[in-house]
């Protein structure tokens, strides 16, 4: 590889880095090519960008970021990284479901709002946060409660006086 196409993968990390939500650090060795094929596909079809990168490159890229030395682990061997941008647990929702049907495929890190996430956490934690419409629909509902509240509270009096008329006339035998 010459130096400007490093320079310039370099810079291409950096931009993912730089406007990505989350990024899950995946090691596909001893997957076939057929497999990596399948899971290129699932990342695609969530709007996910997956890339295979030298570690070295990502070193570069990450440069003096905070939470580089912690990440450094992880860069060792085959890399795959999977970067999310709209939804943070997108990329790791698509490793989490292929890790189901193939083992081989193994994860390193992940990465979220700055923090590295071991292994562990990326699966149980960010593969398990809402998807963006799942969070909209959490926050509506919260906000729709105590309207509906307040409308139950307006329709009991006249709910309550109905069942009042209704025993009475029960009552009277009507």
């Amino acid at each position: 590889m010459l130096r400007t196409e490093k320079t310039e993968a370099v810079k291409e990390l950096e931009l993912q880095f730089g406007r990505m939500t989350s990024a899950v650090f995946v090691d596909f060795s001893g997957m076939t090519v057929e497999e990596v094929s399948k899971l290129r596909d699932q990342f695609r079809s969530k709007g996910v960008l997956y890339r295979v990168v030298k570690n070295t490159l990502v070193k570069k890229a990450v440069g003096d970021a905070s939470w580089a030395p912690q990440l450094s682990e992880a860069l060792r061997g085959m890399t795959g990284i999977a970067w999310s941008f709209e939804e943070p647990s997108a990329a790791a929702r698509v490793v989490r479901d292929f890790r189901k049907e193939n083992e081989k495929l193994k994860i390193k890190a992940g990465l979220l709002d700055g923090t590295v996430l071991d292994s562990r956490a990326v699966e149980s934690q960010l593969a398990s946060l809402p998807s963006k419409d799942e969070a909209r629909a959490m926050l509506l509902a919260t906000m729709m409660a105590p309207a509906q509240t307040f409308v139950r509270l307006l329709n009991a009096p006249a709910q309550n006086f109905v069942g009042v008329l209704a025993a009475k006339q029960r009552k009277d035998g009507g």
